[in-house]
């Protein structure tokens, strides 16, 4: 093999590969921006999960400690409701105000959807999804494939205008 047809299928194997890869996008364009536009709802919902699997692990918890030791309820009651303790003046209770609570309760949240924060789709895809880059990705491949088989295509044995009997023109 000559290296002028090594290049030459190359070349061929490159612009092709581009070409039918840029038809290929602008043809399923909006069918891959839902399909990740789906892969990104089902990240989400899966941490939305494992979130909710969590809170119901600690819930169960709690729920086994208050069963375990009654007077859980009670040590609860006041840091929960915001009362003041009844019976045990010894105790030291903390003295959150409703601010410090609300400020508290904020940041856990941001917290909590900064967990659950999937990164948004890929902006080529919006890009490529859209119809005048679709458009103008077909015709670009479209180019590239046409080009590929044109320039850098089988060579069929090229025949010249002298040559009259393999293109079937007589002499007369």
């Amino acid at each position: 093999m000559k290296k002028q047809d090594a290049l030459q299928i190359l070349l061929f194997t490159v612009f092709f590969a581009i070409g039918t890869a840029a038809v290929s996008i602008s043809l399923l364009g909006g069918e891959l921006l839902r399909y990740h536009q789906g892969k990104e709802l089902l990240k989400k919902n899966e941490l939305f999960l494992e979130r909710l699997e969590q809170i119901n692990a600690d819930y169960d918890a709690l729920l086994k400690q208050l069963h375990e030791d009654p007077d859980t309820v009670r040590r609860l009651a006041p840091a929960t409701l915001g009362i003041e303790p009844v019976d045990d003046k010894k105790a030291a209770y903390p003295k959150a105000k409703l601010e410090q609570l609300a400020a508290a309760r904020k940041a856990l949240m941001e917290n909590a959807a900064r967990e659950t924060a999937v990164p948004a789709e890929s902006n080529w895809i919006k890009r490529c999804s859209k119809w005048p880059a679709r458009i103008v990705l077909f015709l670009a491949g479209s180019g590239l494939i046409i080009i590929s088989l044109v320039y850098f295509g089988p060579s069929t044995g090229k025949t010249s205008l002298s040559d009259n009997n393999s293109i079937g023109i007589s002499g007369d």
